[in-house]
Parts: structure tokens; C-alpha cells; sequence
């Protein structure tokens, strides 16, 4: 599936023979990755090439003339639609010439030198561990030496992710962004404009059922216990009364065991709760609390009468969605990093027969989008336990991994809009049946 890449503006800068060069600011989940030149994409094209040839995706061609503002912006569509085809392949994720490319360019971005650091890496019970990394190490890397740290079982890193986090007022958590592999954790927290941010280890999984795959390892048990109880706590996770008197009972009994399998009972128990936003249904305007997990996208609206009326969207009769940034940069050179502002995820949905597209408006559309793609996902591994004759290959965060399934009801899932102004339809096949894409 492909990641949240955009290039909403480009600039033009003097170069020291006269000229003039454009530069591109590449966004990834509507935060500032990088600011990089034509010509370097152009080389690290030619690197991508000279490896796997012609799987690669169009690269925008050159241009030996001064260009016209429509080809500077189609230019600018071309790289973002490179940027987005190109991260598609697993294999090509994981290659060298691809992650260290992408290193150098945050780096230098950010005029950070490679050197050793001291990482706070923030666990779901809000203790916060050390751990010793270079600037230029990536995400992958950083999980393996916090993994390492607490021993968990590194067959089951993949069910567990690294997240830029903000501390709120009040004891207030909000979720910003999954860090993704070939992403510097050091770079992303220097360089975010949010603030009381930090790096929080959480497990990424949205199938509350996968807790299963993770009690024969002890670390893995105390890490999903914590969130179980921050979630709690926070009120993501809703127990009635009655679940909340046998919870804590086994909480001072520290029957981690027992706790988890009652939180499996428990409403939004294992979902992502974005902050609060605004959608259109059933009308305009209305406050929402979005919640995410197995598999439904659950809605907390609140009427203007100030009545609140809970919506259930099940996974399954989602079509396809697209995020969107409505706004425009102009500074570029200023502290605006994020697309955090006017941004909306739309998904069109079926019932009866009858398809209607909602919109929500949040901040946080690109986690959110994250977070339907990591429904999909989670369903194959499930499909692929259930069904082991049947081989399909899926992708997660640059991890090629195989498994057997039959067929998968699924059969859209999304990607980022950057402009409101063109919208393009692909189909594209994922192994598993058909993946539509709004681009």
C-alpha cells in the first residue's frame, strides 16, 4: 500500500552560478520529512534503476528549457506521484539505496550531523527508558535496541511500532503519527513543531484478537497490559461499571491474564481515540470522537442540540477513502512543518446498495488513514492463519511478509490527496483482490 508522500509547494532558490534551482518539500503523514532538488531524485532514480530495473515507476522526465508554471506544477505532481508508486514494493523499502538516501536528505534538511544521542523512549505506562542511538538511525533500528533493552521477543516486533506522541493538559495523550522504518526518530522529534512531544513505544495492531499471537512472551504481556490500562484511563477504552470492578480486582491481584481477556469485552478495548474533531453526518458541522479498531470506525457525534449519537462504520462496506489538504503553504522557510491544518479524510461507504461519501475533519487524517490501512492488514494475517493453502504476500512498513488466504472481502482501501483539485482513480492489484486508490 502506498504511504502518505505529498509535495504540496515547491520553491525556487538562487544557485551559486546565477541560476536558479526548485526545491521540493516533501511531506510524509503531513509532517516535513525532507527539502530536496530535482536533480537528486533524479540520481537516486538512477541508483533505484541500476538495481531493479524496470519495476520501477515513471520518473519525471528532464526539462533542458525554462519552465512554465503548469510544468512546474505538473513536475511537482510527477515527483509526488513517483514518491508514492515507489514505496509500493517491499523489497525496494528495504533496500540500502533506498533507506540511505532518504536518511541523508532528513539529515540534511535539518542541518543535523550523524553522532551518538540519547533517546527518551516513552512506555504506554509513561515510565520512559534510555536507550543510546545515532541521529541517523532509523526507526527500524531504534525498535530493535528498545526491544533488545526490554527483551521482547523480536519475532513479535512487528506487532509493536514506534509513535511521535504529544503529553496534553490535563494527563491528556494524543497519538500524531506512526514513525515509519526508514524515518529517523531524532530527526522527526528535532524537527516537529508540536509541543511536549516524545517517542512512545505502542503496540500496532488494531484486531484486539491478535493479543493471542503475543502471551507466550512476558515482555509482550506487560507492554499490551500497560496500554491496556493507560487506554482505561484515558478513556479510550470504555468498561461498564461492572467491568471496571472486576478489572481493577484483577489489576491488584496483577492477573495480567485475566485482565487482558475481560479487556477484550470491553468497548473500543485495543482501538486508536483521535482528538476530538468535526464531521458532516448527520449534517455539517457536528463534533465528533472517532475511535479505531476491529475493524469499524466508530463515531462519538455530538448533535447541535448538544445530544450525542453514536455511528458505526464497519470496515467492510468502506469503498475507498482519500485525505485531503485543503490549505496552502506559502513560508516555507518558517516554522509551518506540518500539514495540520484543513485537512479532512473522506471515505465513501455502502449500505443497502446505496454508497455515500462522509467526511471528518481532523488533524490527525493521516494517522487516521494509517489506521484503516492497518485494519486491512491485520485482516490477512488473520485471513492467512485461517486459511494456510493459499499464499499472498503483504507489506507492512517495508516488511515483506507471506502468508496463505483464499480471497478477502476487502476490496478498497486509500491514499492522500494533496490538492483538492485533481482527482485520479487507480486500480491496482494487491494480491489479495482489488485495491482501488483515490490519488
Amino acid at each position: 500500500m502506498k504511504m502518505h508522500f505529498c509535495i504540496p509547494v515547491s520553491q525556487q532558490r538562487p544557485d551559486g552560478l546565477g541560476g536558479r534551482y526548485v526545491l521540493y518539500s516533501v511531506y510524509l503523514d503531513g509532517f516535513l520529512f525532507c527539502r530536496v532538488r530535482y536533480s537528486q531524485l533524479h540520481r537516486w532514480n538512477e541508483q533505484l534503476r541500476r538495481v531493479f530495473g524496470n519495476s520501477l515507476p515513471p520518473f519525471p522526465p528532464k526539462h533542458y528549457l525554462a519552465m512554465t508554471t503548469s510544468m512546474a506544477d505538473e513536475r511537482r505532481d510527477q515527483l509526488e506521484q513517483y514518491l508514492q508508486n515507489v514505496t509500493v514494493d517491499p523489497n525496494m523499502l528495504r533496500s540500502d539505496v533506498f533507506v540511505d538516501f532518504l536518511k541523508l536528505v532528513q539529515l540534511d534538511t535539518f542541518s543535523i550531523t550523524t553522532k551518538k544521542v540519547s533517546l527518551d523512549i516513552f512506555l504506554p505506562d509513561g515510565r520512559s527508558i534510555k536507550v543510546e542511538a545515532l541521529t541517523s538511525d532509523t526507526a527500524e533500528r531504534v525498535l530493535e535496541v528498545v526491544s533488545h533493552k526490554v527483551g521482547l521477543c523480536r519475532e513479535l516486533l512487528g506487532f509493536f511500532g514506534l509513535f511521535l506522541i504529544q503529553f496534553c493538559k490535563e494527563g491528556k495523550l494524543s497519538v500524531m503519527k506512526k514513525l515509519v522504518d526508514f524515518e529517523l526518530p531524532y530527526v522527526s522529534l528535532r524537527s516537529s513543531e508540536v509541543e511536549n512531544c516524545g517517542i512512545g513505544l505502542r503496540k500496532w495492531y488494531l484486531d484486539p484478537s491478535l493479543d493471542s499471537r503475543l502471551m507466550d512472551c512476558r515482555v509482550a504481556v506487560d507492554l499490551i497490559y500497560m496500554q491496556a490500562i493507560q487506554d482505561i484511563e484515558k478513556e479510550w477504552a470504555k468498561p461498564t461499571e461492572e467491568q471496571k470492578q472486576k478489572l481493577e480486582a484483577l489489576r491488584k491481584e496483577d492477573n495480567q491474564t485475566k485482565f487482558l481477556e475481560l479487556s477484550q469485552e470491553v468497548r473500543h478495548y485495543g482501538y486508536v481515540q483521535l482528538d476530538p474533531c468535526t464531521c458532516d453526518y448527520p449534517e455539517p458541522g457536528c463534533g465528533a470522537v472517532i475511535s479505531v479498531g476491529n475493524n469499524e470506525i466508530s463515531c462519538c457525534v455530538t448533535l447541535p442540540d448538544n445530544q450525542t449519537q453514536d455511528v458505526i462504520f464497519q470496515m467492510n462496506r468502506v469503498k475507498c477513502w482519500q485525505v485531503t489538504f485543503l490549505g496552502s503553504l506559502l513560508d516555507m522557510d518558517g516554522p509551518q512543518q506540518t500539514l495540520n491544518q484543513n485537512l479532512e479524510l473522506r471515505f465513501q461507504y455502502g449500505e443497502d446498495s446505496h454508497w455515500q461519501w462522509f467526511v471528518i475533519y481532523t488533524q490527525q487524517a493521516f494517522l487516521l488513514s494509517s489506521c484503516l490501512k492497518k485494519m486491512i492488514s491485520d485482516k490477512m494475517v488473520k485471513l492467512a492463519a485461517e486459511n494456510p493453502e493459499m499464499q499472498i504476500e503483504v507489506p507492512e512498513q517495508g516488511k515483506s511478509r507471506k502468508y496463505h488466504v483464499q480471497q478477502s472481502q476487502q476490496k478498497a482501501c486509500s491514499s492522500f490527496l494533496p490538492r483538492k483539485s485533481k482527482i485520479k482513480i487507480v486500480e491496482v492489484d494487491c494480491g489479495f483482490g482489488t485495491i482501488k486508490e483515490d490519488l
